[in-house]
């Protein structure tokens, strides 16, 4: 069946510049493997995301407003499949390696916490002595430490350094996970623009005009405008980049967001929440790490309960940390028969 992936392999030759990374030109996996028949070493490591439990519970993990009511605000999980759809047309776009595109981008947020940003603020105050909590060295460790009962995903080093760098100094030295780093921020400030509108948090006449006047005026036009822009500045520039122009559009409207939506006192109200929550709970399993889930006790004896509690609570989903938080503080009511 080798055939079927080396036909593959010999398709990138083609349609994969030498600006990107091409499967066969990959450095390898952490631990060496036997290569697949069927599939690049790129295709492998996507499915091993997708079929990663980390990445399933993505689907229950805050983006940005905590407990929404309503069915149509953005998930961890559909901004992560929102920055993946847009980095592959950009690498499509510049003849870079779709599929490593794709693994990096499903993989990028594998480490964020419950409730969003708030938890993240949160944990890195819980661990100030451990030297503070960053979603994307948790991400990275959830694909190399956490999943598979320890024993991680393997994955190629390409997607291991663009999963790092999506957040963090300095640049992936790939194309591909620059493409990614920058999707990450057009999926981000178009939808959560468009999720504050929708919870009242902002009004579309708001929204500043001379942003409009370069980006547009709906959530498509924005996205299509800022990635066709990226596409012409970064063609045959060894860079992925934009224009001054749509860069600093892009800009002022992080600053409007940053300023309106993630620092706005109704979003932020219930942080304080967040904090007392997670800390609770972090706490009570370091004092009492037999508690935690069977995976995360090889950890305890390896690296110590505070690392164990981390992971547990890092992994935890929103509705599943309310519950725990709960059965360990909340007092069960008794029923007389």
């Amino acid at each position: 069946m080798s055939d079927i992936r080396e036909k593959r392999e010999a398709l990138e030759r083609l349609i994969v510049s030498d600006a990107g990374v091409r499967a066969e030109d990959s450095s390898g996996r952490p631990r060496p493997e036997e290569e697949d028949g069927v599939r690049t070493c790129f295709q492998r490591d996507i499915d091993r995301i997708t079929h990663s439990k980390a990445f399933r519970r993505l689907r229950q993990k805050t983006q940005v407003f905590l407990e929404p009511e309503g069915d149509h605000y953005r998930t961890r999980l559909t901004h992560t499949l929102e920055v993946t759809r847009i980095a592959r047309t950009i690498a499509r776009a510049l003849s870079l390696n779709e599929d490593l595109t794709e693994a990096i981008g499903l993989g990028h947020d594998l480490g964020h916490t419950p409730f969003g940003h708030a938890g993240e603020r949160a944990l890195n105050d819980i661990l100030a002595d451990m030297g503070g909590f960053r979603h994307y060295e948790q991400s990275l460790r959830v694909v190399d430490v956490i999943e598979k009962n320890g024993q991680g995903l393997n994955l190629t080093n390409e997607v291991r350094e663009g999963i790092l760098r999506h957040t963090c100094d300095p640049l992936s030295k790939t194309l591909e996970g620059q493409v990614v780093r920058l999707s990450d921020k057009i999926a981000y400030i178009n939808h959560d623009v468009d999720d504050a509108i929708r919870s009242g948090t902002l009004r579309s006449e708001e929204l500043p005009r001379n942003v409009l006047d370069v980006l547009g005026r709906r959530h498509s036009v924005r996205i299509n405008t800022i990635v066709e822009d990226v596409i012409a500045r970064s063609a045959g520039s060894g860079t992925i980049r934009m224009s001054e122009e749509v860069a600093g559009a892009v800009q002022e409207f992080t600053d409007f967001l940053y300023e309106r939506v993630y620092e706005n006192p109704t979003v932020k109200g219930e942080e304080k929440k967040v904090l007392g929550l997670l800390s609770g709970i972090f706490d009570y399993f370091v004092k009492n790490p037999a508690k935690m889930s069977a995976e995360y006790l090889e950890t305890v004896y390896r690296e110590g309960p505070e690392r164990a509690a981390a992971d547990y609570v890092a992994g935890m989903t929103d509705p599943y940390a309310v519950e725990i938080h709960n059965s360990i503080f909340v007092p069960m009511a008794w029923t007389v028969k």
